[in-house]
Formats: structure tokens, sequence, C-alpha cells
């Protein structure tokens, strides 16, 4: 595969979101050792870790995800590659690599549908959130396109400011 080439959605593995409890087999609260496991023992390719209280972040690239943990050794997000990450499902919607305007629409609509409780939420960079599903809808370029790079969000990160995850979660370096 080339640096900007998308696997195709049948090539990827296939996981589902339970806002705020998993996505696919990573359950939020696991500590590294228990994800790795969960990944079927790959170890991460790179990671920093803070080493007052061990929040930080690991990167397992032949997955295509990024794991962010919070102090405690305690995952909190789960950053999915648009390239080559597993498609990641909310009901029937697919929400990785997907073209931005199109599942922004769909954000919007089950927003529109929910109670009027606040629902929505926006990036500096402009990209959009559900605070109900606990993602964030970033992007990824794939060469001259833009696609979706969802942040999966556990509760406390989302009760504690999502925005505490630092910039690696929202931008792609």
């Amino acid at each position: 595969m080339g640096i900007w080439d998308v696997l195709p959605d049948n090539e990827r593995q296939q996981w589902t979101l339970d806002s705020f409890v998993s996505v696919g087999p990573l359950r939020f609260g696991m500590s590294r050792g228990e994800v790795s496991a969960e990944l079927g023992g790959i170890q991460a390719k790179w990671g920093v870790r803070n080493a007052h209280d061990g929040a930080g972040h690991n990167t397992y690239s032949e997955v295509g995800l990024t794991l962010h943990y919070a102090a405690g050794d305690h995952l909190r997000a789960v950053q999915v590659d648009a390239l080559r990450g597993p498609q990641v499902f909310a009901g029937d919607t697919a929400l990785v690599g997907r073209v931005p305007s199109e599942l922004e629409r769909w954000v919007e609509a089950r927003a529109e549908r929910r109670e009027p409780e606040p629902e929505l939420f926006y990036l500096p960079g402009g990209e959009i959130g559900s605070e109900s599903l606990g993602v964030a809808v970033c992007l990824q370029r794939a060469g001259d396109r833009l696609l979706t790079r969802p942040v999966f969000l556990s509760s406390d990160t989302m009760d504690d400011g999502y925005n505490k995850l630092g910039r690696d979660a929202w931008v792609i370096s």
C-alpha cells in the first residue's frame, strides 16, 4: 500500500461503538497491557508517557489506532486512522474513512432527532463532535482528499474536557 492508499471497508476489521463503554474489543478503562492482549499481543510502535502521572498515548500503526491513556494507565480515548484503521459503526452508520460532509450531515440530523440537550460540539478546526456518541469527527488527509478520522472518548474524558487530551488527538502531524 502507498502512503495515501485507503484500505477498503471489506478489508478492515468491523467494530461496533458502544458509546462511553467500548470501541470494538477495546473497553474504556483498560490498561495498556490489557489493550495489547486484546489486540492479539501487538505492541505499540510509538508512545508518549508523562513521567509525572503516566498519562499519554500509544500508536499501533499496524492496526491503525492511537490510544490515549489517563493518569493511572486507563484507556480514555480511541483514535482511528482513516486510511487503515478498523471500520467503526454507530448503529448502521460507518464512521471511519468517510467524506466529512456526509458524516457531518448524519451527526447533525441525528442531533435534531434527540432531546433538546446540548448535543453538538466543535473543535477549533471546525470539526464536529457528538456529546451523546462521545465522538469527535476529526479529519485526515488521503492524497488530495480528506476523510473522517474519529476520536472516541470515555465519559470521564467528556466530563473532564476533551480538550485535555492534547493536540496529538486532534491533529495528524
